[in-house]
């Protein structure tokens, strides 16, 4: 059964100077969970250490506001970018006049990925207003991809951003083998989990696990944008009505309009494997 709920409705708790970590997907609240996600709201001078347990990969989401990340380097994350952290990480994340980020974690990450401890992936930061846009093959929806087996160096996690503009609707489907959440980054609009709909809004959880049928419709004025993340990277997805099925053609261009960073060759949401240049 999904769960829904949004982050606004969450109690914080101190975690450093000027921060408050939310705690949003838990085992305690979603028993069973392989997908952990926090909220951090970093107030004007705010600073924490961070630190990614030895067993573990995670990732932070930049939502508003700019903040640093100094392990060594500083590292500067605003909402475009998506920074990979590797398992042992420890850094520094500060915010001069306030930020807010998203904070993902895959727990025992080998379970999901066979070179995980032969081969560990190592930090890597991503703007991905640079990625290329993806356009769906049978309606206006757009896809970038945020976190990849190419971009990230490992299999444990999948991430992207969807937009739907006013109006837009997906197929009815489900995934085997990934369960996996969405957060609403802007807009509105309805998601149906096994055909019963839940209206969602800006700072919306949706988590699914596995095998529950879902799909989405923004707003009839309102365009809907979230992010989405999978555990594992690689799972099968099954639609209701098989005609529906989804492939995403590269636009050749960012969402800013300009060449992107790299080229991704059209391929359909129903290939098990990740493509080799995703």
């Amino acid at each position: 059964m999904a769960t829904i709920f949004n982050a606004g409705a969450v109690a914080g708790e101190p975690a450093g100077k000027a921060i408050t970590r939310q705690h949003l997907l838990t085992e305690a609240r979603v028993p069973g969970t392989g997908i952990l996600l926090d909220r951090l709201l970093l107030g004007a001078g705010g600073e924490a250490r961070l630190t990614v347990p030895a067993t573990s990969v995670a990732w932070l989401q930049g939502l508003d506001g700019q903040a640093l990340l100094a392990h060594g380097d500083t590292q500067t994350l605003s909402d475009a970018h998506v920074a990979f952290l590797p398992p042992g990480f420890s850094a520094t994340l500060s915010a001069e006049r306030g930020a807010t980020l998203l904070y993902g974690e895959i727990p025992n990450a080998a379970r999901f990925d066979p070179n995980f401890k032969q081969n560990p992936p190592l930090f890597r930061l991503a703007d991905w207003t640079r990625e290329p846009v993806l356009d769906s093959e049978h309606d206006a929806r757009k896809r970038i991809y945020l976190v990849t087996p190419k971009l990230f160096g490992t299999k444990a996690v999948k991430g992207e951003m969807i937009i739907y503009p006013p109006g837009t609707a997906a197929a009815n489907h489900h995934h085997e083998g990934a369960e996996h959440f969405m957060y609403v980054l802007r807009g509105r609009g309805t998601v149906y989990t096994n055909e019963k709909p839940y209206p969602v809004r800006q700072g919306d959880v949706i988590y699914y696990p596995d095998r529950e049928r879902h799909y989405l419709e923004a707003a009839a004025n309102e365009e809907l944008v979230f992010a989405e993340f999978f555990a594992p990277a690689e799972f099968k997805t099954i639609w209701v009505n098989e005609s529906e099925i989804c492939a995403w053609l590269p636009t050749g261009r960012d969402i800013r309009g300009r060449t992107p960073v790299r080229e991704i060759k059209a391929h359909s949401s129903a290939e098990v494997l990740s493509p080799q240049d995703v």
